[in-house]
């Protein structure tokens, strides 16, 4: 996307956001900014910092605001809106979590969640097919959900879960080996041996001094890694992954996944360069 100098805004400006906390670390505004002024939209988007104990309050303020008309949701919030939406769409209701709102012209608000699908893109445009693979989900809460149904739709072999909340972990396998019973869903430990894809959903590596979600020295050389925190970037399990010889890709590709899909959903044009363009369902 070319630089071009930001529009002014005024009274006629659409707003965008990401909700969620902390919002320091969030590389959406950049993003949608610069999408915007490539395509000459009068919009401007923004991180607004909503902690967990006052999502109710804070998502009824910006139903409030007529002129917002995108909400993308990051942690801790992704589960807490879904009973705020007015409309839930299957994917994200089968996740149980919602991560883009668009607000229709009759103002209600339509949620869906495209972090599973787009984390199954990111790793596809890096050659990484899940298709037959053996996969170990590191996190079960909302992108953890996402990926869960998305690797088992996309036809991974075996999908074996692990959260420190064994209930979560356990409910989350159930719902999976429902709807996609030809893929072995199982819940187990963090531990990566006998995995071809490892994937972290969870927030760990994102704060200096925490625990590495997987052991490194489990991880067999050629094990394909996928760590979805954004910063950050390589993460200290990505450079481990490496160091033993294993592929390893961050959470920028689930973003630039994601974001196809969210981009497209809120009506904003957006291809990724070099990137195969996709459709939506």
């Amino acid at each position: 996307m070319n630089a071009t100098p930001a529009p002014a805004i005024t009274g006629t400006t659409r707003i965008y956001c990401i909700i969620g906390h902390p919002v320091a670390p969030v590389r959406s505004p950049a993003f949608y900014n610069a999408l915007f002024r490539a395509s000459a939209m009068d919009a401007v988007f923004v991180a607004i910092d909503i902690a967990a104990k006052d999502a109710a309050r804070g998502f009824e303020g910006l139903r409030a605001m007529a002129n917002v008309d995108g909400i993308v949701v990051t942690m801790p919030l992704k589960q807490l809106v879904l009973p705020l939406v007015d409309e839930v769409l299957p994917r994200a209701r089968q996740v149980g979590a919602v991560n883009t709102i668009r607000r229709e012209p009759d103002g209600r608000l339509v949620g869906d969640m495209f972090d599973g699908r787009g984390g199954v893109l990111g790793l596809r445009w890096e050659g990484h097919e899940p298709r037959g693979r053996r996969v170990l989900l590191v996190g079960a809460g909302g992108a953890g959900s996402a990926l869960a149904f998305a690797l088992a739709e996309a036809g991974a072999a075996a999908l074996s879960i692990a959260d420190l909340d064994a209930a979560r972990a356990a409910d989350l396998a159930a719902r999976v080996a429902a709807a996609h019973p030809a893929t072995a869903t199982r819940v187990a430990q963090a531990d990566p041996a006998g995995h071809d894809i490892v994937v972290n959903a969870t927030p760990l590596g994102m704060k200096p001094g925490d625990a590495m979600p997987v052991d490194p020295a489990r991880l067999a050389p050629g094990t394909v890694v996928f760590d979805i925190i954004t910063n950050p970037d390589p993460s200290a399990l990505m450079l481990a992954a490496r160091a033993r010889g294993c592929p390893a890709i961050g959470g920028r590709h689930l973003y630039e996944g994601q974001a196809f899909f969210a981009a497209r959903f809120l009506g904003i044009p957006f291809v990724p360069e070099g990137r195969p363009e996709v459709e939506l369902p």
